[in-house]
C-alpha cells in the first residue's frame, strides 16, 4: 500500500461554528485508503481484545449464520422481551476475519421498549456485557416528520460470562432498578445511558492504573425542556467518564464506581463516588451522541469517536477527537459531515492499530434507513471496517 497522500481519500474537516473544541495541532485529519470490508448483517459491534488473542463483541438487530436477534420488542411477537447477541471475532487481518456467532440472551426491557448492548469488556477471561434501555421510536416530530429517535433510558448493568460467552449470569439489576438509579421513563435527562469501555488494548494492557474506564453520552437536567429529541440512542449534549476496578464483585455495585467531577485549581482530575457530582468531559449541545474511546499505544494518544444524529437520522455527522489524557482537553482531528451517509457506533479496535500508530481501522455500522449514496464506499448495515491513516 502506498503512503502517498494523493492516493488517500481525505475527509474535509469543517466543524460547525459553535464547536467548543480546538483543532488538533498533532493531526490534520483522516485519510481513507480505500481498503474496506463488511461482515454479517447486524449492527452494534464493539470488539474487546481478550487475552486469548481473539476479540469478542455484542451484536443485535440483524442476523448471523441464520440466527436473528432484535433488541426492540416492536420487531417481535414474544411479549415484552429484547434479544442481544454475542460473537467471537477471529483473525489478525481485518480483511480476512472469521465471525463465530455464540448465541443470544433474552431479557425484558419493560417498562421501556428496547434493551440494547453497550459497554462490553473481556478481561482476565471474564466477559462483562452491559445493556441499556430505549423508549418508543418514531414519537419525535421534527419539521413535520417523525424520526427514529427513541429516547435514552438507563444503563441497566452487566451480565457476566466466565467461559467467553458460552454461559451467562444475568445482572441483578433491571430496567426499573438500574445500576446508577437513573430514570428515563418520561424523557428525563440521563448521563450514563449507553456507556462504552475505553479500549486499552489486549486484556486492557495499557490501562494507566488498572481501572476500566467508560465513556457515555447524556444530558443535564432541564425540566423545562424534555429531552426526547436531543437525548436519544444517537444524540446528546455531554460526554461523561466513569471508572471501576474490573472484577465480578464490583461491576454491578454502584458503590465501587468513581465519576469524573471536573478539575481542581491545578488542573488535576477530580474523582468522586457521589454520582450527583459528576461533570462532563465534553459539553456541546445537540452534538454529543454515541461515543467510544481507544488508546493508541504507539502514539500515546487517546482517540474518541462521536456520532451525532441531530437533526435527523436520515444522515449523521461523526467526528474524531484526540487527547493526551482521558479527561482532556480533547481536540478535533476530523469532523465528518454526513459520514456513511448514515454511519453510527464508530470505534477503533485496538487490535488493528499499526506498529507506528499511524494507521487504524474504523469499525461502524450504517445506512439502515436510507437509499442515499454510500459515502465512503463499502460501508453498510453490518460490521463495516475501513482503513484510515492519520494525516
Amino acid at each position: 500500500m502506498s503512503n502517498s497522500l494523493e492516493k488517500l481519500s481525505i475527509w474535509a474537516t469543517n466543524p460547525p461554528k459553535d464547536c467548543p473544541l480546538e483543532l488538533s495541532s498533532s493531526f490534520g485529519g483522516l485519510g481513507f485508503t480505500g481498503k474496506h470490508v463488511t461482515y454479517t448483517d447486524a449492527d452494534t459491534w464493539y470488539p474487546s481484545w481478550a487475552d486469548d488473542d481473539h476479540m469478542y463483541s455484542p451484536w443485535t438487530d440483524g442476523y448471523i449464520e441464520g440466527q436473528y436477534c432484535f433488541s426492540f420488542d416492536n420487531h417481535l411477537d414474544l411479549g415484552n422481551v429484547a434479544e442481544t447477541g454475542h460473537a467471537k471475532i477471529m483473525g489478525n487481518d481485518p480483511m480476512n476475519l472469521t465471525i463465530e456467532n455464540l448465541g443470544k440472551s433474552i431479557a425484558p426491557p419493560s417498562p421501556y421498549k428496547g434493551r440494547y448492548p453497550c459497554g462490553s469488556l473481556v478481561y482476565n477471561h471474564i466477559w462483562y456485557y452491559g445493556t441499556y434501555c430505549l423508549g418508543p421510536s418514531n414519537q419525535v416530530l421534527f419539521e413535520g416528520e417523525y424520526y427514529n429517535w427513541p429516547w435514552l433510558g438507563p444503563f441497566v448493568g452487566f451480565r457476566v460470562s466466565t467461559d467467553f460467552g458460552l454461559t451467562w449470569t444475568e445482572s441483578p439489576h433491571t430496567p426499573e432498578n438500574p445500576l446508577f438509579g437513573e430514570n428515563g421513563l418520561q424523557g428525563q435527562a440521563i448521563k450514563i445511558g449507553a456507556p462504552h469501555f475505553v479500549d486499552f488494548g489486549k486484556n486492557m494492557e495499557n490501562s494507566p492504573d488498572g481501572y476500566a474506564y467508560m465513556v457515555a453520552h447524556g444530558a443535564m437536567e432541564n425540566d423545562a425542556n424534555p429531552r426526547y429529541a436531543n437525548l436519544s440512542w444517537i444524540t446528546g449534549d455531554q460526554i461523561y467518564l466513569i471508572r471501576v476496578q474490573p472484577a465480578i464483585e464490583n461491576m454491578n455495585d454502584a458503590s465501587k464506581y468513581e465519576f469524573f467531577a471536573g478539575h481542581d485549581k491545578d488542573g488535576n482530575p477530580i474523582w468522586t463516588k457521589d454520582f450527583k457530582q459528576i461533570r462532563p468531559i465534553i459539553d456541546w449541545n445537540n452534538r454529543c451522541g454515541c461515543v467510544t474511546v481507544t488508546y493508541n499505544a504507539p502514539l500515546k494518544k487517546y482517540f474518541m469517536c462521536v456520532t451525532d444524529g441531530w437533526p435527523t437520522t436520515k444522515t449523521m455527522d461523526s467526528y474524531i477527537l484526540e487527547a493526551d489524557s482521558l479527561t482532556g482537553p480533547w481536540r478535533m482531528v476530523s469532523f465528518m459531515e454526513k459520514f456513511g451517509v448514515q454511519a453510527y457506533f464508530l470505534n477503533f479496535p485496538s487490535k488493528f492499530i499499526s506498529e507506528d500508530g499511524q494507521s487504524m481501522w474504523l469499525c461502524y455500522s450504517g445506512n439502515f434507513t436510507t437509499d442515499q449514496e454510500i459515502n465512503p464506499p463499502g460501508g453498510k448495515y453490518a460490521m463495516s471496517l475501513q482503513e484510515v491513516k492519520l494525516l
